[in-house]
C-alpha cells in the first residue's frame, strides 16, 4: 500500500521557518522523483520544488528560489522541504508527490497546511 504522509506544517510569522517532511512507503523510494507542490485558496496547484531520483538534482519555482531547499534521505524514505524567510504569499496547502515516469506512477499525499501570518 502506497503512502505519502506529510508533516511539519503550521502557523508561522513572516520571516520565520518551517521544515516539512514526507514519509514514503509502499514503493521503491530511491527511483522516484520527489516533489513538493502547493495550492493556495482560489489558485491552481503549482510546483514548489523537485528533487530527481538519480543524482539528486533540484528544481525550484522562481518564487521560492534562495528560500526553500528540498532534500531526500533514501535510508529513511523521506523527503524534506526546508522553508526559510517565509512570506504571507507562501500560505498554501503543501502536497508531497512521487513520480516515476518510466513506470507511469504518480502518487500524492494528503497535504499539510502552511499559514504565514502575523
Amino acid at each position: 500500500q502506497v503512502q505519502l504522509v506529510e508533516s511539519g506544517g503550521g502557523l508561522v510569522q513572516p520571516g520565520g521557518s518551517l521544515r516539512l517532511s514526507c514519509a514514503a512507503s509502499g514503493f521503491t523510494f530511491s527511483i522516484y522523483a520527489m516533489s513538493w507542490y502547493r495550492q493556495a485558496p482560489g489558485k491552481e496547484r503549482e510546483l514548489a520544488a523537485r528533487i530527481s531520483s538519480v543524482g539528486g538534482s533540484t528544481k525550484y519555482a522562481d518564487s521560492v528560489k534562495g528560500r526553500f531547499t528540498i532534500s531526500g534521505d533514501n535510508a529513511k524514505n523521506t523527503v524534506y522541504l526546508q522553508m526559510n524567510s517565509l512570506k504571507p504569499g507562501d500560505t498554501a496547502m503543501y502536497y508531497c508527490n512521487a513520480q516515476q515516469q518510466f513506470l507511469l506512477r504518480d502518487y500524492w499525499g494528503q497535504g499539510t497546511q502552511v499559514t504565514v501570518s502575523s
